[in-house]
């Protein structure tokens, strides 16, 4: 106790001090003795209270359209025909992951024909993590509005009233259905049966491995069909695509148009797979599970693509590819020049591959756009692409790509 009053003196005076300091500051005459006549016109500007003008309208252009209060409005004919929307979103991939994109030792090769065939966002953001990246996929707001910002501790649930992606195109006629990883709540009202999803087959908690799914496995694991507990048979990600294209074939003997979301729990963590998939990759120093996992991404992607073809669902389909946020094992590969990982603030934590196809949407000649964008921006743009009207109660923080694309 002893140590108290010289601790109440210090403040004492150091307080004294800065009220002296302050009091000086503002009796001084704070103008250079060097300034000139202009200088002191200035300032003496600076002390009129002058009308402010209206502010004159500014064009948006596509690089300050992000910086932008509210998107710009494009002129976009509605389509003929309802596209069908099909979201590929793939867990802890990052931009480096393809060998389209540069990778040397990693082979993808129906992912690279995507990206023959797609325009690409090359300067395109999510969240440096899961929940995040799927709240704002979803809501077209940031993750602080929209509540979801981490993966577990309660702040993984999309707050209620908020109108999803699902919603959206339920509201319009759309069947929608979810196979794989929702990770933005376990319970009701928080499942994407109450969240828009007429169809869904998902699992709970971030991944297989996760507190609620701790005994699950990749192989032959349990998943949730509408909230009741079933077993898949063989690998994850095989059955996620199987079930995919099983309800999207479903939805055109109907004649229904959709919308289909297949967020994969693969490459993400435990690095599980069969063994014919990271047998090529067992050499020093590389990720050979890691690598094993986007090889069977790339051979189910191009399962999807004969799918697509062989049914006819292929030139009305808007397919989204992307992934949730940045490289994880195949960072110390190659990480296309980038510095940082998921969970950092580095590019490398957030840019991700987004590739968009749809052959007869009237979309410009696959290629680069290298104006920047953000997941917030994917829902708004839909909405325009296909002709939607927004939820009554919208309020993006993304703006519309649409014209960009």
């Amino acid at each position: 106790m002893e140590k108290w009053p010289y601790v109440f003196c210090f403040l004492a005076v150091a307080l004294v001090s800065g009220l002296a300091m302050y009091a000086a500051v503002c009796a001084a005459d704070v103008t250079p003795p060097e300034a000139d006549a202009t200088s002191a016109a200035a300032d003496a500007l600076d002390r009129t209270v002058l009308p402010i003008p209206e502010p004159k309208p500014v064009p948006i252009t596509e690089l300050d359209a992000r910086n932008a209060k509210a998107p710009p409005r494009f002129e976009i004919k509605a389509p003929s025909k309802a596209p069908n929307v099909l979201i590929v979103l793939t867990d802890d991939q990052g931009y480096g992951d393809l060998s389209c994109h540069g990778n040397p030792v990693l082979r993808t090769p129906a992912l690279d024909r995507l990206h023959r065939e797609s325009v690409h966002l090359t300067d395109f953001h999510a969240a440096p993590m899961c929940t995040p990246t799927r709240s704002q996929l979803m809501s077209g707001q940031d993750a602080l509005r929209n509540g979801a910002t981490s993966v577990t501790a309660g702040r993984a649930l999309l707050r209620r009233g908020l109108p999803t992606m699902a919603d959206t195109f339920a509201a319009q006629g759309y069947a929608t259905g979810l196979f794989g990883k929702w990770h933005l709540g376990d319970s009701f009202p928080y499942r994407p049966m109450e969240r828009g999803f007429q169809e869904a087959k998902y699992f709970l908690g971030w991944g297989l491995s996760s507190a609620p799914e701790f005994d699950n496995d990749y192989f032959d694991g349990r998943y949730r069909d509408r909230g009741v507990v079933r077993r898949f048979p063989g690998y994850c990600a095989d059955f996620w695509f199987q079930e995919a294209m099983r309800w999207m074939g479903e939805r055109q003997r109907r004649r229904e148009p959709f919308f289909c979301y297949l967020p994969t729990n693969t490459p993400h963590g435990p690095a599980w797979v069969a063994e014919k998939y990271s047998a090529p990759y067992k050499k020093p120093g590389l990720p050979a599970a890691f690598f094993g996992m986007m090889a069977n991404l790339d051979e189910n992607f191009g399962k999807l693509e004969a799918f697509l073809q062989q049914t006819g669902l292929r030139e009305n389909t808007l397919l989204i590819y992307m992934s949730d946020n940045g490289g994880t094992g195949g960072v110390p590969v190659f990480n296309s020049g980038m510095r940082g990982r998921k969970t950092q603030l580095y590019e490398g934590g957030h840019r991700v591959p987004c590739f968009v196809r749809w052959p007869a949407g009237g979309l410009r000649p696959p290629g680069d756009v290298r104006a920047p964008a953000e997941l917030q921006d994917l829902l708004p743009t839909l909405i325009d692409l296909c002709g939607l009207k927004p939820p009554p109660n919208a309020d993006f923080d993304g703006a519309s790509l649409a014209g960009l694309l």
